[in-house]
């Protein structure tokens, strides 16, 4: 049996020990897992063990309570969580849409073959519905076609397209959409393309 097979079952098995599908970092079966991944898996480019061993409050919290969460807990993440959101250096919010639609249609980024330090994409229609032109899209998350012809451009309204990119789990706790800014995912730069996308009256979002 390879190890990639031997981990994978050994973490099915705790994962039936625990009785659930998400294995608790704290309990003894989630001990057994994280002390698997690091004895069988090796960091590769962007694509480092760390990023599945080593999690913050949010994330232990969300494997914790994966289905439902009391109130305060959820209230206790999304407080954290907002206190990660740092707002562009130069004040200015927007960037360039035609740019914004580049990194939503791109979906590479953060994998082993990828280089250390190379541009990620978004992948932004892998969830969500963005432009009326484009026919493949997911729905995991809502549709974003006229996001801000039907929200308008209000400086609330920018900064919490700002924020919910940067980190959804400020809004949502844990939330399925990447925390982009909070992770490093997208650049401060890319983030005001992809604000840009959605609310510049130009944009083929708000036709």
């Amino acid at each position: 049996m390879s190890i990639f097979a031997r981990t994978l079952g050994a973490l099915a098995g705790a994962a039936v020990v625990a009785g659930c599908a998400t294995v608790a970092a704290g309990s003894d079966a989630g001990q057994s897992a994280l002390a698997l991944l690091k004895q069988d898996f090796r960091s590769k480019g962007p694509a480092t063990l760390e990023r599945v061993t080593e999690r913050d409050e949010a994330q232990q919290l969300c494997s914790q309570y994966p289905q439902e969460r009391p109130a305060e807990v959820a209230t206790r993440i999304e407080s954290a969580q907002q206190k990660t959101i740092r707002p562009p250096a130069d004040g200015n919010y927007l960037g360039s849409w035609q740019e914004g639609e580049k990194i939503a249609q791109n979906g590479r980024g953060m994998q082993s073959s990828d280089a250390i330090g190379g541009i990620n994409g978004g992948n932004c229609y892998a969830c969500h519905q963005i432009t009326k032109q484009e026919i493949s899209f997911g729905n995991i998350g809502p549709s974003l076609y006229q996001y801000g012809k039907l929200r308008g451009n209000s400086e609330e309204i920018v900064k919490y397209t700002w924020g919910k990119i940067y980190n959804a789990q400020a809004y949502t706790a844990c939330s399925n959409m990447p925390r982009f800014g909070h992770n490093g995912i997208l650049s401060e730069a890319q983030i005001k393309d992809v604000v840009a996308l959605l609310l510049d009256p130009a944009s083929p979002v708000n036709q």
